[in-house]
């Protein structure tokens, strides 16, 4: 049975004290999460001989994440990815963001909630261990209205499922878009670039974006595209290819509008690595999933183990509302009135193939 242990993980500049919680299922893959950003720290998977490696990248120790870090492993709101010009517009009225993308606002913000402490409760959920993690974001955080009480849920189950479940209030009318930011390379993290990898995505249009990576609005077809991955394509297959978008992304930084069919939890995207035989399967509630083939990551950062991340050498598959949408109301609505709750689930199943 699935079982949840806490340690220390580290003091902040305050004096505060940081945890990180382990679970570990009966398969003996692990997971572990810190109360600093409710970040995923730790991913332990077997391949296809049972052998066991963490397939998340990250850092050994609190310190790492205090620095400079391009979202590893983190609970990401209130709005995840960009919106343009940090502002946006809701009954009329204008609400100005912290711009920390140029002149964009990029997943909430100079503070973001990957920056804050969030207050943990150990509890369970049917009988299987789980994690809570609240905060309560004030009024005007980063520019967005209303005071936000949010709950995140994570729970490792014996199916070999990292389950997230999102929910949040609002004692005013805002706009709310959480994910996480979790980079994997599913041969191990560290040990090299994930072009191999073979991914699929559920989606037959993506989000076209402009030089700021902001989405220009249209609904493209992925058919004839670098971005139809409709069925089981090389991550490197088409990256390099002579396209406009992607050179606008350096490579794949771009939102997919799942093929949706009604509400619930649907397999958004399976991911496997052909050396392992590692499986990641991706499933969510949210209508998109951003692609992201780590083309930021340059050789400057030294995670765990002191290897270091270079191009390309993790993916991230960001489960979310569209990529600007406070700005498009052509997109699925991200609004969040009093009176209603914010849910989303996500959840990472982890498989092997022979």
């Amino acid at each position: 049975m699935s079982n949840l242990t806490k340690r220390a993980f580290g003091t902040l500049p305050s004096g505060e004290q940081i945890s990180l919680y382990t679970f570990t299922n009966a398969n003996g893959i692990e997971a572990s999460i810190t109360n600093f950003g409710g970040r995923v720290v730790k991913l332990l998977a077997p391949d296809r001989n049972g052998e066991l490696d963490d397939v998340a990248l990250g850092f050994d120790n609190l310190d790492g994440y205090l620095a400079k870090n391009p979202y590893f492993g983190a609970l990401v709101g209130r709005c995840a990815n960009r919106i343009a010009g940090a502002q946006f517009v809701l009954d009329g009225q204008t609400y100005k963001l912290a711009a920390n993308d140029g002149s964009n606002s990029l997943h909430g913000g100079i503070k973001g909630f990957d920056k804050v402490v969030w207050t943990p409760f150990e509890t369970s959920l049917d009988g299987v261990p789980a994690l809570e993690l609240r905060y309560l974001s004030p009024d005007g955080e980063d520019g967005y209205p209303g005071n936000l009480d949010v709950r995140v849920i994570y729970q490792l189950t014996d199916g070999n499922e990292l389950r997230l479940e999102y929910f949040a209030k609002t004692d005013r009318k805002t706009v709310l878009n959480l994910t996480n930011h979790s980079y994997f390379d599913l041969s191990g993290q560290g040990k090299g670039n994930v072009l191999d990898h073979v991914v699929t995505i559920h989606a037959d249009r993506f989000t076209p974006v402009d030089q700021n990576l902001i989405p220009t609005g249209e609904l493209k077809s992925v058919e004839g595209t670098p971005f139809d991955f409709r069925q089981p394509t090389r991550v490197g297959e088409r990256i390099d290819e002579k396209n406009e978008q992607l050179k606008l992304g350096i490579g794949y930084d771009h939102n997919f509008a799942l093929n949706r069919t009604g509400d619930g939890l649907m397999l958004a995207a399976r991911v496997a690595e052909p050396t392992s035989g590692r499986v990641l399967e991706v499933f969510t509630t949210q209508p998109g999933v951003q692609f992201y083939t780590g083309n930021h990551l340059d050789g400057s950062i030294k995670g765990k183990g002191g290897v270091t991340y270079g191009f390309r050498t993790g993916f991230c598959l960001e489960t979310q509302h569209f990529p600007d949408t406070p700005n498009h109301p052509e997109f699925p609505s991200a609004e969040l009135a009093p009176g209603q709750e914010y849910r989303a689930s996500t959840l990472f199943r982890f498989a092997v193939e022979s």
